[in-house]
């Protein structure tokens, strides 16, 4: 394996520890697509580090637990500024 690729899915995994960031907001964070950080969190990294490999398996986890929560939350969210939008243009 490259060593840059060695160096990012180490640097994607130290920051997912630190920030608890989802997938999707560390694409854009890195760069890279999320197809990447999911290539490199659940396939690369075990075969550099287990160790890591298992920290990181348990935040990926509890992202995929919450997902739900998550996403009806941003739904909500997402109408909330609509409606404040259109009642501030509309009246």
């Amino acid at each position: 394996m490259n060593s840059g690729i060695i160096r990012r899915v180490l640097e994607e995994s130290a920051y997912i520890l630190d920030t608890n960031e989802t997938i999707r907001d560390m694409a854009l964070v890195f760069n890279v697509s999320k197809s990447t950080i999911h290539k490199d969190l659940h396939e690369r990294l075990k075969q550099i580090d287990m160790a890591l490999f298992n920290k990181v398996k348990k935040v990926l986890q509890y992202h995929i637990d919450v997902r739900h929560i998550r996403g009806g939350e941003k739904t909500k969210q997402k109408y909330l500024k609509l409606n404040e939008h259109y009642e501030k243009n509309v009246l």
